[in-house]
This record gives structure tokens, sequence and C-alpha cells, in this order.
């Protein structure tokens, strides 16, 4: 990548994260500057989650003394990170000055890989998408061809958009975030040779930082998906693989290699299953994944040119055929296969459900766009085979988010990111700097 900004630096020791807001503890005999860091990563999330606030508010809130929230905010107002807004209403009617978040001043790039698909977006603070591109549809043998493009256009985003500060990268799973590679991605070998730390991490002039596409889901959701309480969250990806992310305590589970949660390589049919590519028989991802849905659309014959077709466009018609009013042995058979993978989704969120205990599931990326038929189905299955106590305290959802929803996870990956370390962007953006 061309150096439009700065020279390059490293990003290895910000690990991913997602804090608990009221979380006011450090571990004993950490240095002082880790504990001045958490505190200024709490008073950007509790101004991110709650919008404007007087300093009061905020010490009151986080349990920190008004003297130390004083000297936190007059330094990310000296970096234009937080803005003053005038005065506002406070405690016994006294007026406070309010404080804000500039998020209009900061600009993430996201990237979604997903398999035959590249996006790439761009993103304000709070998740506004001010521009989306879709890149040039990729077979197994383009795939260097598509890195390729994927750099050019990263590069002229960042000489046109000089408040990029960071890029976030949505990757197929299971990967390894020790190594940089995706482990395996299904339908597609040529994905395992690109190392994405090295190929867009190390010579690149602002941070990058890469997360399993499900678990990008997963962040996204968390931050714009307007859940009341997303503190137990699993995020069931149903896009060209199928993956899982969940959010437990406020924080991600990655497990000993970043391989944890990859629901998509579950069996659910151990003996008489589909082969896989993973090695095993009857994985999950064969059955609902929108490669495998389209695999059965053209088995079916039900679609005209599904043969020719995306696996987006393919389920989209699928959908759409099913919601039609008309009877007939297409129609029927349409729904008789929506119905079929409602209840894969279903044997899916059992799994979740035992496993995890959520909260809340939350259905996204291309197979939710079956919406309330397949949501239904797949709640008859949970209802049916999961105890009740765990049915009842379970919310199982479509995303909110639109079906890009893993492209503003990768977006989301950076902002988690500057929200958790704000002091690593302070030292690349200096006191009084607007860019």
């Amino acid at each position: 990548m061309q150096d439009t900004k700065s020279q390059p630096f490293s990003i290895d020791h910000l690990a991913p994260s997602i804090p608990d807001f009221y979380d006011d503890t450090t571990h004993a005999g950490a240095p002082q500057s880790v504990v001045s860091e958490r505190n200024r990563s709490r008073t950007l999330w509790h101004l991110y989650r709650y919008g404007i606030s007087s300093r009061a508010q905020i010490a009151k809130t986080l349990g920190l003394t008004p003297a130390a929230i004083t000297k936190i905010t007059a330094r990310l107002i000296d970096a234009d990170i937080v803005a003053e807004t005038g005065d506002m209403k406070g405690s016994k009617s006294r007026r406070s000055i309010g404080l804000i978040i500039n998020t209009a001043q900061f600009h993430f790039i996201g990237v979604k890989f997903a398999r035959s698909l590249v996006q790439i977006g761009v993103f304000d603070l709070k998740g506004t998408r001010l521009s989306l591109q879709d890149m040039p549809r990729v077979s197994d043998d383009t795939i260097d061809a598509a890195i390729a493009a994927t750099h050019k256009a990263i590069d002229s985003l960042l000489a046109s958009d000089p408040n990029i500060v960071a890029i976030g990268m949505a990757v197929p799973g299971p990967y390894l975030h020790g190594t940089g590679y995706a482990a395996l991605v299904s339908s597609m070998p040529h994905w395992r040779n690109i190392n994405f730390q090295e190929e867009f991490g190390r010579q690149c002039p602002v941070p990058v930082f890469i997360e399993q596409d499900a678990r990008a889901g997963a962040l996204a959701q968390r931050l714009f998906g307007e859940l009341e309480d997303a503190g137990s969250l699993a995020y069931f990806l149903l896009g060209e693989g199928v993956g899982l992310g969940v959010i437990e305590n406020g924080r991600l589970i990655y497990g000993n290699l970043g391989a944890s949660t990859e629901l998509g390589h579950v069996s659910i049919d151990a003996i008489n299953g589909r082969k896989c590519e993973c090695g095993n028989v009857g994985c999950l991802e064969r059955y609902c994944s929108a490669g495998a849905i389209h695999e059965q659309i053209d088995e079916l014959g039900i679609i005209d040119g599904s043969a020719d077709m995306t696996h987006i466009e393919a389920c989209r018609a699928l959908f759409s055929l099913a919601e039609q009013q008309n009877d007939n042995q297409r129609i029927g058979k349409a729904r008789k296969l929506v119905a079929d993978i409602g209840r894969y989704v279903g044997y899916g969120c059992v799994i979740i459900c035992n496993t995890f205990n959520p909260r809340r599931i939350v259905l996204g990326d291309i197979g939710a766009l079956g919406g309330q038929r397949l949501l239904k189905i797949a709640q008859n299955v949970v209802d049916e085979r999961i105890i009740p106590e765990i049915v009842q305290s379970t919310e199982i959802t479509l995303s909110g988010l639109p079906t890009d929803a893993a492209v503003l996870g990768a977006a989301a990956t950076a902002i988690t990111q500057f929200l958790d370390h704000p002091s690593y962007f302070l030292a690349k953006r200096p006191p009084g700097n607007t860019k």
C-alpha cells in the first residue's frame, strides 16, 4: 500500500475485546498507565453508549473522582475525540457543561471477505455508512486478483479521506488469530493461503484489525443493534458459510487458537450426513449456509437460471417464491425447502442454547432473509428440544442490521479497538489535529 499518512506501525499488542461499561476494577498492582488507559476507555464507552453527559454524570456512573474525569476529558478534548456541547442541567438544578464524542471526525474502513464476495465500506464512529462497494465476484482462481484489487481500493480510500483512522476486516472462520490464516474456507481452498495479517497489517499506514466474520457480526450487533442488553449474545451467521460469535459478560469468546464457536462444523448427522471439506460429515454448514441452500435450489430446479446466480441472488429468489400466495408445485417445493432450512437453523439454535445459554440469539446475513417464516420454524424446533426454563429466558430474533452486517461488523472490530485503546490512537493524533 502507498504510505498516504505516516510510517506503518504494529498492532500486535492490542487484544480484541468489549469492555464492561461498569467494571471499575483492575488487576492488583497494575501499572498506573494501565489504570489510566482503562479509565479513558470507560469514559469513552460511557459517552458512546449514553451520548451527551456532564463530567459529574460520568464520574458518578464510573465511580471516579471529578478531578480524574476532568483530567481524562481534557486530554480527549485536546485530541478532538470529545467536544463540549454547552450548558446542560445538572444535579440540584446546577448548570453543567455537556460532553459528546466527535463521531463524524473519525472514519473506519470495513472489509468483508466472504468466499466469493468482497465488500468494502467506510463508516463513522457510530456506524453510519458513508460508502459501500462490492468488488467483482471472486472464484478460487481469482483470489490473488481480489486481494490486489482490495489493496488498490483501500489505498484510494485512504488517499481521499484523511479522517480514516483504522481498518477492520471480517474473514471466514475458523480464523487463527496467532497465525493470520483462515484454517478452512469451504469450496474456496485458496483463501487458506492468504495470511491476512502479513498481507494487510504490516505495511498499512493505519492500524488493521482482523476478526472472524461471525464475531465481527456479534460486535456489530453489540454496537449498533439497539439491543437493550447485549452482554450475553450469540450472533448466528447464515452467510456463504455458517458461523457463530458469542459475547459473554461483555466479551467475545475465543478459545485456545481463536477457533472456538465454529458452529458450522458441528455435525448434526454424524452417520449419514453430507461430507464436508473439514473432514467431518453432516456439518451444519452443509445444510443451511447460502452455498448449501443454492445447491439444493439447483437440485430441485425451482428457480429458473439459478445455476448462473450468486448465492445471495438464489436465496433471495427462493425466499420470495416461498412467500407467493399462489399454490403450485414450484411454490410448494420452495416452502418445503425453507421449512427444512428453518429446522436446521433451529438445530443450530438448540446447540447454541445448550452450549452457551445466551440471553439472545440473533440470526443474521443471507439466511436471515428467510424472515418470519424461517424464524418461526427455527423457534418451534427450540421449543420442542430445549427445557422450558431456557426457552423462556432466550430470545431468538432476526438481525435488524442490513444484510451486509459483516462489513459493518468489520468496521465495528476497528471501532471497538478505538474505544478500548484510545491512547494508542491519541499517540497517532497530536493534540489539536483535526486532520
